[in-house]
This record gives C-alpha cells, sequence and structure tokens, in this order.
C-alpha cells in the first residue's frame, strides 16, 4: 500500500469513529448517573447491571469497526514492509562486489568509531584487495599510473593493531607500502598534479589520528629516563607512509606552486598535532618532514611560524606538558639561523611572548637543550637581544627547584659569552645580586655551578671590566662560602675565585674586605642588640605573670 493510501484509510476511519454517537449506535444505551455527586466516586445505581449490557454491545460494533479497516490496512502494509525488505536485499547483494571498497567499509564502521581521522581513513575489513591488485612492475607502463592510484587508494585501510586480528591482510598492506616506495624511488614525474590528491589523502588517512594520552607529571619530563615512552603499535605501517610522504615533499617532481593547494593550512594544523606523540621515531620523522615543508613550501612559512608559536602558547599557559617541544625548538634553531638581518619585528616579538617563557615551563629539561640554542641564535643574530633574554630569566628564577637552577646557570654562561659589554652593564648589578645568592646556596650543585663562571676567560673579563660594581657584590658572598659552607669541593672553588678577585685588583680586594667585616661586625652589633631588647621584653612578661 502506497503512503497516499494508507492516509486515505486513516482519514476514513477516522470519520467511521467520529460519526459513532452512543444514542445511535445502541439506541438503547442510557446513561445512569452515579449514586452520589457527579463527578465524585461512588456506587453505580440500581440498574447497573443493565449498563453493563449495553457497554459490551457498544464495545462490540466499535471494535468489529475499527478490526476491519486495520485488517485492511494492515494487509497493503504487509506488501509494502515486503517490498522494501526485497529491494534493500537486492541492493545489498549488488554491493557486495571487490569494487566498492567505500560501502563496505560504511557498512562495517560503527557510528562512534574513530573513522573520523582525517582524510576519511577507511577501516579495515576481511576484503583481500590487497591480494587481487597486481604488482606495479609487472603491468604495463601505460597502465602502471591508474594502477599507483588503486594502490594509495587501499592503502587507506586502516587496521586496529591493538589485536592480532587480520595478520595476513595487516602483511599484504605492508608489502603493498614498501612496493609503492620502490615505486617513487625508480619511476619519474610519478608525483604529477593528478596524483597529488590521492597522495595526501593516503598519507592522511594514515597518520592523523588521535593520539594515545596518559596522565603525566609535568616533573617527571625532568629526567626522561625514569619513564619509557609508549611506542605506536602500527609504527610498521606508519614508518613506511611517513617514507613515502618525505620522497613526495622532497621530489623535483612536486611543485610547490601546485602542491600547496593540497598541502595546505589545515593539513599543516594536523600534522603539528602528532608532534605530541610519545614514540620518538614519530616525532624524527615529522621534524624532518616539517623542516623540509618549511623550506620548499614558501607560502607556509609564516603560518608554520604562527602554528608553531600557539603550540607554545599552549605549553605555557595550559598544559605544561608536550612531547614534541624538543624537535619544534630543533626546527626553529635552523629557522631563526637563517633570517635575515636586521631581525623583523615579528622574529623579536616570537622570541619575546613564546620563546623566552618556555623557561618557566615545569618540563623544561626535556627540551632545554634545544632552547639554549635558539636563545644564542637570537643573541648572535642581534646582541642587544641578551639584555632581554637575561632580565626574563632572572624574573622566572627558579627560586625552590635547584634543579632547574643548574639548567638556568648553564644557560646564562652560554649567553653571556655572547653578550657585548654595554648590554652586561645595563643589568650586571641585578644579575650579580643573583649570582651571589646561588654562590651561597646550600645546594652544593647551585653554588659549584655558579662558581664555574670564573673559567670563562670572557666572563672574568666583562667582571673585572666593571669590578668596581660588582667586586662589592661578590666578595660578601664568597667570604660566606669560605666559613659556612659544608660542601669541601665548594670551599676549594671558592678560595680559588678569591684568589683570582685579589690578583686581579688588590686595592680594590683589599677595601671590599674590609667593608665587608665592617658589615659583619655591624649585623654583629645588631643581633646583639636585638637579642637585649627581646630579653627585656621577655622579663617584662615574666614579671607581668607572676604579679
Amino acid at each position: 500500500m502506497t503512503d497516499r493510501g494508507a492516509r486515505n484509510k486513516a482519514r476514513w476511519l477516522r470519520r467511521q469513529l467520529r460519526s459513532l454517537d452512543f444514542r445511535t449506535a445502541v439506541p438503547q444505551l442510557t446513561l445512569w448517573p452515579l449514586s452520589g455527586q457527579t463527578g465524585q466516586s461512588g456506587d453505580l445505581g440500581p440498574d447497573a447491571p443493565e449498563l453493563g449490557v449495553l457497554l459490551m454491545g457498544f464495545t462490540a460494533t466499535t471494535m468489529k469497526l475499527i478490526q476491519t479497516v486495520k485488517r485492511r490496512m494492515g494487509n497493503d502494509g504487509d506488501k509494502k514492509t515486503s517490498t522494501s525488505r526485497t529491494g534493500a536485499t537486492s541492493s545489498g547483494g549488488s554491493s557486495g562486489g571487490s569494487g566498492d571498497l567505500a560501502a563496505k567499509t560504511k557498512a562495517t564502521t560503527p557510528a562512534n568509531s574513530t573513522s573520523s581521522r582525517a582524510m576519511t581513513a577507511k577501516p579495515a575489513t576481511e576484503s583481500s584487495s590487497f591480494a587481487t591488485i597486481p604488482k606495479l612492475r609487472e603491468a604495463p607502463p601505460q597502465e602502471r599510473t591508474d594502477l599507483f592510484r588503486k594502490k594509495m587508494e587501499v592503502c587507506a585501510v586502516v587496521f586496529d593493531f591493538h589485536n592480532d586480528n587480520n595478520q595476513k591482510e595487516k602483511e599484504a598492506k605492508r608489502q603493498t607500502l614498501l612496493e609503492i616506495v620502490e615505486y617513487v624511488n625508480n619511476t619519474r614525474n610519478c608525483f604529477n598534479e593528478a596524483l597529488m590528491q590521492d597522495v595526501v589523502n593516503m598519507v592522511g588517512a594514515n597518520i592523523f589520528r588521535a593520539l594515545q594520552t596518559r596522565n603525566k607529571d609535568p616533573l617527571a619530563f625532568s629526567d626522561p629516563e625514569d619513564d619509557e615512552p609508549s611506542l605506536e603499535r602500527a609504527w610498521p605501517h606508519l614508518q613506511i607512509v611517513y617514507e613515502f610522504f618525505l620522497r613526495f615533499v622532497v621530489s623535483n617532481d612536486v611543485d610547490p606552486k601546485i602542491a600547496k593547494r593540497f598541502v595546505d593550512q589545515n593539513f599543516m594544523l594536523k600534522l603539528l598535532e602528532l608532534f605530541d606523540s610519545e614514540d620518538p621515531r614519530e616525532r624524527d620523522y615529522l621534524k624532518t618532514i616539517l623542516h623540509r615543508i618549511y623550506g620548499k613550501f614558501m607560502a607556509l612559512r609564516s603560518f608554520i611560524r604562527r602554528a608553531i608559536q600557539h603550540v607554545f602558547f599552549k605549553v605555557i599557559y595550559e598544559s605544561e606538558t608536550h612531547n614534541g617541544v624538543g624537535e619544534l625548538l630543533e626546527i626553529l634553531g635552523s629557522i631563526i639561523n637563517g633570517f635575515a638581518l636586521p631581525l623583523k619585528e615579528e622574529h623579536k616579538d616570537f622570541l619575546i611572548k613564546a620563546l623566552i617563557p618556555l623557561h618557566k615551563v615545569k618540563s623544561l629539561a626535556s627540551f632545554y637543550q634545544q632552547l639554549s640554542y635558539c636563545m644564542a641564535q637570537y643573541v648572535e643574530k642581534d646582541p642587544r637581544l641578551a639584555y632581554d633574554i637575561i632580565t626574563s630569566m632572572l624574573r622566572y628564577w627558579p627560586v625552590s627547584i635547584t634543579s632547574k637552577q643548574v639548567l638556568f646557570l648553564n644557560e646564562l654562561e652560554e649567553t653571556l659569552e655572547l653578550t657585548q659589554p654595554p648590554e652586561f652593564h645595563r643589568m650586571q648589578d641585578v644579575l650579580f645580586r643573583r649570582l651571589a645568592l646561588c654562590i651561597t646556596c646550600p645546594h652544593f650543585q647551585v653554588a659549584e655551578r655558579t662558581l664555574f663562571f670564573w673559567n670563562t676567560d670572557y666572563i672574568v673579563k666583562l667582571i673585572n671590566s666593571n669590578r668596581q660594581e660588582l667586586f662589592p657584590i661578590i666578595i660578601g658572598a664568597l667570604y660566606k662560602n669560605s666559613k659556612q659552607h659544608w660542601n669541601s669541593a665548594v670551599h676549594g672553588l671558592t678560595f680559588n675565585v678569591l684568589k683570582l678577585l685579589m690578583e686581579a685588583d688588590p686595592g680594590l680586594f683589599d677595601e671590599c674586605s674590609a667593608k665587608h667585616r665592617a658589615d659583619e661586625e655591624e649585623e654583629g652589633r645588631r643581633e646583639q642588640e636585638r637579642a637585649r631588647k627581646w630579653q627585656v621584653l621577655q622579663e617584662m612578661h615574666d614579671a607581668k605573670v607572676k604579679a
């Protein structure tokens, strides 16, 4: 029965029901009131048995009419259902061929699965598509392009490596990936414009995925060897896909002006998200690929820098942890090295807003070397930036984390070696007041690392050239160390530094030493006066209590 016929039957049924009337359907029906007040519960009247008989007659008449209509509609509805089922069965049978892989994968994919991987990743099915496609080297030359495209399409099928299912299909896909890598190695002009979309689709289907995340304490990054990284189980496939994409990026057949339509900003954002992978092998491939893309796709350079800056903002102000900061900084070190002089304001803003605040992150130890290299590159490009870097580090100084203090001291020494005298003179007071506190630090590694500054000739030269301002700050801390510090190695380094200062300017050294002794005596007298006043207050309190 058609929908229109069903609607007509329904309208006819409603009309029949509306035409029914208690008095016309059962003429002898009489409605009997309740024995109590109208609308209230109570016993029926004395003629209640008659009413029951009349109601039964009315119900039988009405139900007979309704059943007749339902029977007529039901027969037509069954025919319609049977027809629709037959059509569904026939359509399902026609889609069972090996050529319609997308329909099969769609039918086997649950609605809430992770098949939302970019570039429309296809989940694995039990089809034998890999085995049915012939080898590229066995195909005629004129058919290899279409065969290459077909192999990339089937390689977009994604297998679940969290179980041991589909082992034959997984191995078949791996062999197919190796085959297409071999094909692009030995074939000229294989990456033409017609195939670029297929390349990007296949690569994206395999690599863009939801990364495995673990709740990790940011301080755990301070010693990466304490925690083994979580390796990607699908690496047997991912490695070959990354190799294939790397060959695509570096290929001379790929014109960046054409390829930028496919390797676009959206693709780059998804690629940068993968840097948070815990697998160091994957991050290494991503680092190489991103560096190559930055070098080849000129139109994407500014966008890539802004996207990396956004990643750093997220690390600084939100997550505190990110597995790929070191790799991104390594790429930036190479990028900064290529900046033209004079530096643009955009590049200086990147330093001030994104790179320097990375020193605040608790996981600094995991990317300290790469960050320090970027700082050095900026200072080499523009020595005036040393003032901004060092003063910012002093503001972010990790007072309560001695391991980070050692890292800061390492970077300070490297930056000071590149600092020009004018910039050093601007910040020398605040810098050496912090170093004096580090010299007297009870943690021997902090004190020892600070005293090692005098092993650098250039820093010693800067100190001696400003000794009138710096000797009074340093000598007091050195004398305090020589008397109070518990570590013997720190004692030895302290006496060596005192000897260097005395040899640099004996007169000033004696003057500062005398001033330090006078300050100590004055401090002793103040301490005695404080103790005397406290004793007086204590006696007054005791006398008041006794009274």
